[in-house]
């Protein structure tokens, strides 16, 4: 190889993208009430939105394939016509516990106002600056809501930077016939999930994201009772978002996906601890009760 050919091949690896994507979504698309449709159609849909979650650079920060956030999307259509699809969108992601194997549930969300066009083999192209096709603002919009999550169970508030881009996708989308994305069409949609958590009534909210989890359960290896107290701390803190927005619809998210693990987390914990955990999610998270009757039970 002479010194030309090695400045080449010097200077091609200057464009390669430094790290993997921050994404390692899981996608699924089903159509259980639509049969005529030939099945390629849908697998097409799938492949189309997995390569744009999962092949685009949604920061500027460099993640390692083991630092990926764990998520999956479930896009189930249940109308179609031509090539118009609507439906509903399952959205979850994960956020790994430090030094174990276990992915803690961050959000899990169902988006029931979901409708878009598609033509079969064809890629999903997105910028912010501009509306072009609700799926792909759909798409970029739970992207940055993940990621913004995810980095606020890191750092206090560290997911700042993507709410805002989530907000905004919102505000070009708003602009749009589009539903889903305007105040004023329900208090559950997407325009309210990000609005809310940027505003400040909900930072004991996002202080619950990194106590619950960077003080808490990632200090569970060694130091399980301290860990299981910050968490206690962390979700007794959302009765001040709950008493200045009762039925929040980010607290319901944020607890759809935590139910099951604080069950897990405190059947064994002091019985003091329990009862009043026990009283405080009784009247945040009503919904679930049921599911936290299993903590004062358990022995």
């Amino acid at each position: 190889m002479n010194i030309r050919q090695f400045i080449w091949m010097l200077s091609m690896l200057c464009f390669l993208p430094a790290g993997a994507q921050e994404l390692s979504c899981q996608v699924s698309v089903i159509a259980p009430q639509i049969q005529s449709t030939p099945k390629r159609i849908w697998k097409s849909m799938e492949t189309s939105i997995y390569e744009f979650m999962n092949d685009r650079r949604w920061t500027t920060d460099n993640f390692s394939i083991e630092e990926r956030i764990e998520c999956s999307i479930l896009l189930t259509i249940n109308e179609q016509s031509g090539n118009g699809f609507s439906g509903s969108l399952q959205v979850t992601s994960n956020r790994p516990v430090y030094r174990t194997d276990y992915q803690s549930p961050v959000m899990n969300l169902l988006d029931n106002d979901v409708a878009f066009t598609y033509l079969e083999n064809t890629r999903i192209d997105f910028s912010i600056d501009r509306f072009s096709n609700n799926l792909a603002s759909i798409l970029a919009y739970y992207a940055y809501l993940m990621i913004g999550m995810d980095y606020d169970t890191f750092s206090l508030e560290g997911g700042t930077e993507y709410y805002n881009l989530a907000q905004q996708i919102v505000n070009t989308a708003s602009s749009s016939s589009a539903s889903g994305w305007k105040a004023f069409e329900n208090n559950k949609n997407r325009y309210w999930v990000v609005d809310n958590i940027l505003h400040a009534t909900f930072k004991p909210f996002r202080q619950c994201l990194y106590m619950y989890h960077k003080e808490g359960l990632d200090i569970m290896y060694e130091e399980v009772e301290d860990g299981r107290t910050k968490i206690f701390q962390s979700l007794e803190g959302l009765k001040t978002v709950h008493q200045m927005k009762p039925a929040s619809y980010n607290l319901q998210i944020f607890f759809n996906a935590k139910k099951d693990e604080i069950t897990n987390l405190f059947s064994k914990a002091p019985t003091t601890q329990k009862t009043k955990l026990f009283n405080t999610l009784q009247v945040i998270d009503p919904g679930n009760i049921s599911k936290y009757q299993d903590i004062v039970r358990s022995k």
